[in-house]
Formats: C-alpha cells, sequence, structure tokens
C-alpha cells in the first residue's frame, strides 16, 4: 500500500486551538491607555465612515459626552431636523390648486367629456373644428331658473345675452328715480334684481 494514497489526501486535521494565529486588535486610542480598542466610535460630522478605536470603557465614556452637532449652527440643525422627517429624501411642493384640477380632470374623464381628442396632439385644429360645430346638448331649467325667467319674462331656452338685455331693460323701467317712487314699481324692481342674481349665480348670464 502506497503512502501517497489519494485518500490520505482527503483527511483534515483540527488545528491546535493554543498554536493557532489571533488577529491583535489595534490599542486604544484614548490617551494613555494600552487596552485593545475593541470598540468603534464614530469620529463626528462631516468625517462619515471614519472611527476611533477604545477599550470598552473608553467608548462609554466618550459615547457620553458625543454630540454630532457641536459647532454647527442653529440653522443647519434646523434644516437637517426638517429634512429627517422625510428620511433626507427630496420633496416637491404640491400647488395650491393641484387638487382641483385633478377633480376637474378625474370628472371629465368620468362623464365622458374627456375623449381621446382631448388628449392627441391636432396641429391643424380639425377635431377642435368638429367639436365647435356640434350642436351643445339641451340644458334643463331648474324650478327656480324658470320661475326668475318668467319673473323676467323671457322662456326657458333664453340666452345670456337675451337675459342681460332684458335685464337693463326692466331696470330702466320700474327704477324708484324713474317712476316718481311709486310703490309698486318698486317691489317689481326687487323682484327683477333678484330674478337676475339667481341666473347670474346659476351660469345663465
Amino acid at each position: 500500500m502506497s503512502t501517497f494514497s489519494k485518500y490520505f489526501e482527503k483527511i483534515r486535521v483540527r488545528p491546535d486551538p493554543m498554536t493557532e494565529a489571533k488577529p491583535e486588535a489595534p490599542t486604544c486610542q484614548w490617551d494613555g491607555c494600552t487596552e485593545a480598542g475593541t470598540h468603534r466610535a464614530p469620529v463626528g460630522r462631516m468625517r462619515e465612515g471614519e472611527y476611533f478605536r477604545f477599550c470598552f470603557d473608553h467608548v462609554r465614556e466618550y459615547n457620553k459626552s458625543f454630540n454630532y452637532f457641536a459647532g454647527a449652527p442653529a440653522a443647519e440643525i434646523a434644516r437637517f431636523q426638517k429634512e429627517a422627517i422625510t428620511g433626507h429624501r427630496p420633496t416637491w411642493s404640491v400647488s395650491s390648486n393641484g387638487g382641483a384640477r385633478f377633480a376637474a380632470d378625474f370628472s371629465q374623464k368620468r362623464s365622458g367629456r374627456a375623449g381621446y381628442h382631448n388628449r392627441m396632439r391636432d396641429p391643424f385644429n380639425l377635431f377642435s373644428q368638429q367639436r365647435a360645430d356640434a350642436s351643445p346638448a339641451e340644458r334643463r331649467a331648474k324650478p327656480l331658473e324658470g320661475k326668475a325667467l318668467d319673473t323676467l319674462g323671457l322662456d326657458v331656452d333664453a340666452t345670456g345675452q337675451a337675459i342681460k338685455a332684458r335685464y337693463k331693460e326692466l331696470v330702466k323701467r320700474h327704477h324708484p328715480d324713474a317712476n316718481g317712487g311709486d310703490r309698486g314699481s318698486e317691489d317689481r324692481f326687487r323682484e327683477v334684481i333678484q330674478a337676475y342674481r339667481l341666473l347670474k349665480q346659476a351660469g345663465r348670464c
């Protein structure tokens, strides 16, 4: 049998713990200390990633008096605290009317009025012309609007220009100065003004 058998090469021998080489720890960096520096301590602000090596007793002493913001101006400390809320990630301000614009766009999409032609480029104004030629949907007047139009003597389908013209005409006719202080004409004058205000708030004129 050969002494250089392949089976002997696979045998592992456990090393002697007494003779095993141990890495030596650096000496504690505290003045006058000769113990092993087995614990790390941060150097300070603007030197992130650098550490002192102290023994256990001196690293505790160092941590008691360590202040990351030592010597930093108050404005920089306040800025650091503000950025810490978002994890020091960049943020973007939201416009004051951004939510309203999003809600309007969403309501347009739900109602079907924001079609494909609103999202595509139209350099020759072809699709906008088709939308302009299309007749708008007939609007039904609410009961109060109908009563206000009746007060002005107009039909339900009266346009905004017609409402304004009729209002000016009735105001001139029933103004107290034009009727010598007639109480009946004064009441009619108030009714015309109230009807016009209601129609204006409803967006009819």
